[in-house]
């Protein structure tokens, strides 16, 4: 949903969006509507193209030595996108290359309460292409924070209509929470650029709040969120703000009724959820959280959540697709050599799945995605390295032999699994 291309009209013919991300070179300087014209007349010429495509090579000077790529963006459904057919949104970004800074609360003492990127970052760029997740998680996230902001926009009453700026994304270690927060965070400053003038992103680091003066982390809370209320006061800014973990904050109301924990654990919850409250009214802060705990966390916390995303690990047709992401970017770098086609699983669904030469390395990769189900995202990115690091016997190798060497490098992985469950 295109914030800025809400108009009303009695008679409207409603024609699908599509995105288009243009990521200008961070040294140019040109004016963002000549870009807009050059891309446009790109697009008029390449009219029907396939739905992931993305050019970073151009026959046109101009956007040659001022742009790095121009991307079709999160589009599912046919492979071939008629773009004359569509409403084009086309979004011109920079990439910021600072590192984050770092919100410090105690001058004397070095202590670190959060990081601050300035979005979008470069840092957290191809984050969001790189998560494989079931149909529609994505989607929903970005439809969500669209809303929410359009709502506000147009002052809707939230008295009336209850929403409260809180993601809460739950699951298992491993599967990516954190790294969706910030794909999100990061898609959502390209895609509001026209609305807001730049983006900000906080994470805040839990345990640095439970500082070795465990009395003084409601006051540290405090101080942490008035450095937020600073960013939030600038009404051009969209702020984002990330709780990892958040049932290492929550978690302990329950443990001090219980009376394991001390008092003054209530106060640092009370007060995490008292800022919570304050910043939320704000138009412009979406509040982002993690938990791999989720049976831990505060009720009151989870009842402010809008959106309660249960992130699992993959299936085996995410695994399939994580994979093929891997193998190739390892073609691409010649570290797999040489560069062999691989199908999708939709390409070998319209070939009934059959052995021929055609299919035949397609076919071993997903006999690999299945034996790789219960491994968690983080396990099967390493996978490929491992895979190199452990059994590669060359710098180049081929798919078949590559494919094996990860095979073994699957198999070892849940040996480790399995030892360390035991140990526990």
């Amino acid at each position: 949903m295109d914030i800025s291309d809400h108009h009303m009209s009695d008679v409207a013919i409603i024609r699908p969006e599509v995105h288009i991300e243009v990521n200008v070179k961070s040294q140019s300087t040109v004016k963002r509507s000549e870009v807009r014209t050059h891309v446009l007349s790109l697009l008029d010429r390449h009219s029907t193209v396939l739905a992931s495509y993305r050019w970073t090579e151009f026959d046109d000077e101009f956007l040659t030595r001022n742009v790095e790529s121009v991307a079709l963006a999160d589009l599912t459904g046919p492979k071939l996108v008629d773009l004359k057919a569509h409403n084009l949104c086309i979004h011109i970004f920079s990439l910021n290359d600072d590192s984050p800074s770092t919100l410090a609360l105690e001058e004397e003492e070095e202590l670190s309460a959060a990081n601050h990127w300035l979005l979008p970052a470069a840092e957290f760029h191809g984050i969001w292409e790189s998560l494989i997740y079931e149909e529609g998680i994505k989607t929903q996230l970005l439809d969500y924070v669209s809303t929410m902001i359009f709502f506000s926009d147009r002052n809707v009453d939230s008295n009336l209509i209850a929403w409260n700026r809180v993601v809460l994304l739950h699951g298992p270690p491993g599967t990516g929470k954190t790294s969706l927060c910030k794909g999100l965070a990061q898609k959502l400053s390209i895609r509001l650029s026209d609305r807001y003038a730049h983006s900000q992103f906080v994470e805040i680091n839990s345990h640095s709040l439970f500082s070795k003066w465990f009395s003084e982390s409601g006051k540290l809370v405090t101080k942490m969120f008035q450095k937020i209320q600073e960013l939030i006061d600038d009404k051009d800014a969209l702020v984002f703000v990330l709780i990892d973990e958040v049932e290492s904050l929550t978690a302990a109301r329950s443990a001090a009724q219980a009376g394991t924990e001390p008092s003054d654990a209530i106060r640092v919850v009370n007060s995490v959820l008292t800022q919570l409250d304050q910043i939320k009214r704000h138009p412009n802060v979406v509040i982002l959280t993690t938990s791999n705990v989720t049976e831990k966390i505060d009720l009151a916390f989870v009842d402010r959540a809008d959106i309660k995303q249960y992130i699992g690990p993959p299936s085996a047709s995410a695994i399939f697709h994580i994979y093929l992401s891997c193998l190739e970017e390892l073609m691409k770098r010649h570290i797999i050599y040489p560069r062999q086609q691989l199908l999708s699983l939709e390409e070998l669904g319209t070939m009934n799945f059959m052995e021929s030469d055609v299919t035949r390395l397609s076919l071993t990769l997903r006999n690999l995605a299945q034996r790789s189900v219960g491994l968690s995202g983080r396990a099967l990115r390493k996978t490929p390295f491992l895979a190199h690091a452990l059994y590669g016997k060359s710098s180049a190798m081929t798919v078949e032999v590559f494919l094996k060497a990860m095979e073994r490098a699957v198999d070892k992985q849940r040996q480790e699994q399995a030892s360390l469950v035991n140990c526990v």
